[in-house]
């Protein structure tokens, strides 16, 4: 296909925009040609003079961005000018009230995907009443229009709306996200499309390099509006999520590259490809090889264009997604845990999030947890009541010398709760002798955090946190306990009961009587402060965004690492030797009371 986008031009037509005219020109690009103007529409008003143009570039064929070029030109500018995109492209502008509180300006009724005011890159433009502005365009299955607006956010005033533009095909097969199966041989393969299970079927094709390809028939599922919990993601908000397939890629050769593309056979018996892409197959439980894991929580997302979008309060986001996917090379499987995206329930940021993402998980395991941001809303069988999002997500995984016990701290952990019990099962049934390293994570801190709004409530963790986990955490000796929500770094000493066990900062050995727990909430998220006081057992902490790596050498030795997002450099880390007869010593708490007689 030789162009990837095309632009949807109307007939000469005649509206009434403010008293002014509008004209619009569109240009579509051939590959390795310049451009070619196709048409063009006049909307005459007065002699005053509006213009927005958009111009396309190429891409190879199978792109899923693009980036639009939008010349303004207004002969009555004001500082409150701004520009929206909208899609689909044709939108509702009336003025729609908040109706829970989380709804955010600009109250229309079509929430536009994102915008840049007018003077953004020409800080003359109330003076000329010109500007170009540049936005990158994600295939989002359906078409695009480009608006522009006086009066500011909190009292927008429709003036001029562009001409459509639309992908070659909005339907295509997108942002794949990789993801461990139930059995450590198996992948998880899941992605977006417009295609509905009555216009193709859905597959994944997969293979070792130079061996036949193998086929695996994938799942549909869509969501309906009115199955969201509430306003914004119900009402102003909401924009069609297309469909989301998953196939489940079993039977894998350990440690093999094995390439993969999404497929939709049509009805007509045509096919639908999306790009290839290639990833690494887990090692078998308890393989002795070197094996790398990122940890952090609190991403979310960001424009490359610079455009505010709802929620937009993520500024290290780019930061961190740039850094991982620099050192891609380097890791083997990644977890978010919580505080995914930020959509705050505008639909169409999920797909802002997933392209943002797509380098990084379409290659690598991306496994997440639940936090708040994804969870949380009243009377919805969570453990709190604000208002975000609903869902659940508490699991266990395996890889290599790894096991991971992910809890969901959105539901209750108490013990004698179901994920208590499941928390336990998880820990307890893992072989220390082929899986040495026992990681916990969760999104809020139910460990320990000097975080200022923690320490002012005396507990320095989400209240009732540790008080029955860390039970669990001392009797089956977890090394390292992973959360985010507190949108900072912060490490401890191996820990229990308020009290350092193991003395030491950068290397241990031996029994560890305790677990290190670790705050790695600065993924992306607005950062957090500290507490003045810092307490005897924080051993480090850093006001700025980052991410958590660890790299298993073998059975009995743990790197730890903590990297800025900024450079990737490492600005913290200790690392644990051990053998197996040390896992299994007892400490405080950890092995059964007993007496000779017993």
């Amino acid at each position: 296909m030789a162009d990837i986008v095309r632009a949807a031009i109307s007939e000469q037509t005649s509206a009434v925009i403010d008293a002014v005219r509008m004209e619009i020109h569109s240009a579509v690009s051939e590959l390795r040609t310049e451009f070619a103007a196709m048409s063009a529409t006049q909307v005459t008003i007065s002699t005053r003079l509006t213009q927005i143009e958009e111009r396309i570039a190429a891409v190879e064929e199978g792109e899923d961005k693009e980036w639009v070029t939008v010349n303004v030109v207004n002969p009555d500018p004001s500082k409150d000018d701004w520009v929206a995109v909208f899609s689909p492209a044709k939108f509702n502008a009336s003025t729609c009230s908040p109706v829970t509180g989380e709804e955010e300006e600009p109250y229309i009724c079509t929430s536009p995907i994102k915008f840049k005011y007018a003077n953004y890159s020409n800080s003359k433009y109330t003076k000329t009443g010109k500007t170009v502005l540049k936005f990158q365009l994600i295939n989002q299955r359906a078409d695009f229009s480009f608006v522009l607006f006086s009066g500011g956010l909190s009292t927008p005033k429709l003036v001029a709306v562009s001409n459509f533009i639309t992908f070659a095909n909005p339907k295509a097969p997108l942002y794949p996200r990789l993801a461990q199966g139930k059995s450590w041989d198996e992948m998880t393969v899941t992605w977006t499309s417009g295609y509905a299970l009555d216009e193709a079927v859905p597959f994944v094709e997969y293979a070792v390099k130079g061996q036949a390809k193998a086929r695996s028939p994938a799942g549909t599922l869509t969501i309906d509006q009115n199955s969201l919990c509430g306003s914004p993601a119900r009402t102003v908000g909401w924009r069609d999520q297309g469909f989301i397939h998953t196939s489940f890629l079993k039977n894998l050769w350990p440690n093999f590259v094995y390439t993969y593309r999404m497929g939709h056979l049509l009805s007509n018996g045509s096919y639908i490809w999306s790009k290839s892409y290639s990833f690494k197959s887990s090692p078998y439980p308890g393989q002795d090889s070197p094996q790398r894991v990122v940890i952090f929580g609190d991403l979310g997302k960001a424009e490359r264009d610079g455009s505010t979008m709802y929620a937009d309060y993520q500024p290290g986001s780019l930061n961190t997604t740039d850094q991982l996917i620099k050192d891609l090379k380097n890791i083997d499987i990644l977890f978010v845990i919580g505080d995914l995206a930020y959509a705050n329930g505008y639909i169409s940021q999920w797909d802002q999030f997933m392209s943002q993402v797509e380098p990084i998980a379409s290659a690598v395991p991306f496994m997440v947890a639940s936090g708040n941001h994804e969870r949380t809303w009243p009377n919805s069988g969570g453990f709190y009541q604000y208002t975000d999002s609903g869902g659940s997500a508490v699991y266990s995984t395996d890889y290599g010398m790894f096991r991971f016990c992910i809890a969901d701290s959105e539901h209750d952990w108490r013990e004698g709760s179901e994920q208590y019990r499941f928390l336990e099962h998880c820990l307890a049934t893992v072989d220390r002798r082929k899986q040495p390293w026992l990681i916990f994570a969760a999104h809020r801190p139910l460990g320990y955090s000097s975080n200022e709004w923690y320490a002012e409530e005396g507990a320095y963790s989400e209240p009732m946190g540790r008080d029955d986990l860390q039970k669990l955490w001392q009797k089956y000796r977890v090394d390292i306990a992973f959360f985010g929500h507190v949108h900072n770094y912060e490490r401890t000493c191996p820990i229990y009961q308020n009290t350092c066990v193991k003395s030491g900062n950068t290397s241990y050995s031996g029994v560890m009587n305790g677990t290190i727990h670790v705050v790695a909430g600065g993924g992306g998220s607005h950062l957090a402060s500290f507490a003045t006081e810092i307490p005897n057992w924080s051993l480090f902490r850093d006001y700025d965004f980052g991410f958590t790596k660890l790299t298993a050498f073998n059975h009995s030795y743990l790197l730890f690492e903590y990297k800025k997002s900024s450079d990737g450099k490492v600005y913290d880390s200790f690392t644990i030797t051990r053998e197996y007869m040390d896992v299994l010593a007892c400490v405080h708490d950890s092995c059964s009371p007993s007496t000779l007689a017993a």
